[in-house]
This record gives structure tokens, sequence and C-alpha cells, in this order.
């Protein structure tokens, strides 16, 4: 039987049974000596913000996005739910999580409960081409290197435009393609060009405007990012594979990706940037 583009996603972020990625974050809070019955936000840090930076990027991110205990969230592609919750205990706003892997969904509903966020965040699986919303729901819609892995990138944007209300925001945080050589895979996201589809800014400024945004903001971090990477391999050099980080995840391949992730930012293969944009009346 053919394997779908969604199926294919789906395993490369999960692949193995249902149910072990939380046995191995379990395992690790406990080699840490965490009580799991009594977490905090930040006993999750290492594994649950699945992106360049981690929780750096994510508090940069709402700081230009000026989130609210108002807002209503739409979190598009929420993983483990790290940057989801991370916006609902500093804020106390309400966040939709969606994704399209079932596993981080029930992972990630999990951890909130364990957190004791599960009254303010919710997960469901989800196409972020095809969200599951009314027009005019949220205030804001959220975004972490999840566009990535999507090809039909004015449907994506699209898509975000619609669930906004007048005058949201939609705030973004992925890698583009650069002006560089080509890209050295493996990556996180993608372990050969088959599932990658990187545009450049040129492109993604394009995109995100035909949507009908007006972009407030566009910060490019990638010497920032180029920084992440070199710390992390050095701390990794020394200290060997911690108890709790991306290589729960990704397994073997993480040290890999990390190192062409580096090289690619460094060549200018891939860029990476912030961006905050609003939808007009």
């Amino acid at each position: 039987m053919e394997t779908s583009f969604e199926e294919t996603i789906q395993q490369h972020w999960a692949p193995d049974p249902p149910g072990t990625i939380l046995s191995r974050i379990k395992q690790g809070l406990l080699e840490l000596g965490k009580d799991i019955d009594a977490l905090t936000q930040d006993d999750l840090l290492a594994v649950d913000e699945f992106h360049i930076r981690g929780r750096e990027a994510t508090t940069e991110l709402a700081t230009l996005a000026d989130v609210s205990n108002e807002d209503r969230v739409i979190d598009l592609g929420s993983g483990l739910g790290g940057p989801s919750r991370y916006l609902a205990s500093t804020t106390g706003c309400c966040v939709d999580g969606i994704d399209l892997t079932a596993e981080y969904c029930a992972i990630a509903t999990e951890l909130a409960r364990r957190v004791g966020l599960a009254a303010n965040i919710n997960y469901q699986r989800a196409n972020a081409l095809e969200l599951p919303f009314g027009e005019d729901t949220f205030d804001l819609a959220w975004t972490q290197h999840i566009s990535m892995n999507i090809q039909d990138k004015a449907r994506f944007f699209s898509e975000m435009f619609r669930i906004l209300k007048v005058g949201g925001r939609a705030a973004i945080y992925d890698p583009i393609c650069g002006s560089g050589e080509p890209i050295r895979f493996p990556v996180p996201w993608a372990r050969d060009d088959s599932t990658n589809f990187l545009i450049d800014a040129n492109k993604t400024r394009r995109h995100i405007e035909k949507a009908g945004f007006r972009i407030e903001k566009w910060h490019d971090v990638s010497e920032k990012s180029v920084a992440w990477f070199e710390k992390n391999a050095k701390l990794a050099a020394e200290k060997g594979p911690q108890a709790l980080g991306l290589h729960l995840l990704l397994g073997s391949d993480w040290p890999v990706m990390a190192k062409n992730m580096a090289e690619n930012i460094a060549a200018g293969s891939i860029s990476v940037i912030q961006v905050v944009a609003r939808k007009g009346s």
C-alpha cells in the first residue's frame, strides 16, 4: 500500500510505537530527579521547545507579537506543546494547538495536565491546510518551524489569515531558503529533499502579503541560530547525551542533523526569520 504524504511526515516525527516518546521523557525526568507528578514548565525545557534556540526564541517571538491574556491563540504545529504552555503560563491566554502528528498531540495534552495548564490549552490532530475552525476565531496565529514540511505555502498562509479576527496577528518563526550552497541533509525536518519545502525570503514575503497580511516586523536571526547550534555541540562533546533532549525525538540522527544545520546556516544555505504580520480590514 502506498504511503500518503501525511503518513510520511508523521512517520518522520514519531517513528516509534505510540507511547515510546512519552516513556523516554518520563525516564529522562526521573534520571534528573524530577517528580513527574509535580512538574513545572521549566522541567521540560530541554525537550519540549522543539525549534532553533528553544525557549529563548519563544520568549522573543512572544514579545514581538505582544501576546496578552486577552488573546485567543492558535499554535500551528504545536508539537509537544512547549511554546503553547509557555504562552498560557506567562500571559494567561487560552491556546488551541494543532499538529499533524497524533502522538505529539497526546504527549502535549498529558504534559499540559501534569503542569496544571489543562484548562487553558486544547490540543488536537489537524492539518494546517484544513483548519477545523471558523473565520475570525483567533487573535493570534502562532507558528514555529512548521512550513518547512508544507509545499502549498499559499494555502498555509491563507488558512492562517482566514481564522484570524480583523486586527489579529500572525507570529512566525521559521527556517527559510538562503542564498548559499545546496542544503546538506539530513536536517531535523527532512532526511532528504523529498519532504523539504523551504522557500526564500522574497517568496515568503509574497505569500504572506498575498494572503492579505501586512508585515510589521521581519527579523533575521541566523547568526544567533548558528551560535546556538555551536554552543549545544560543544556541550554535547563535553558532557555527552543528556537525560532530556531532542535526541529523544529524533534518535541517533540528531547530532548529525544539528551539525548540518549549523553548517547550512553558516554557509547561507538556510536563514532563520521571525515575522509578525497583521490582518487588516
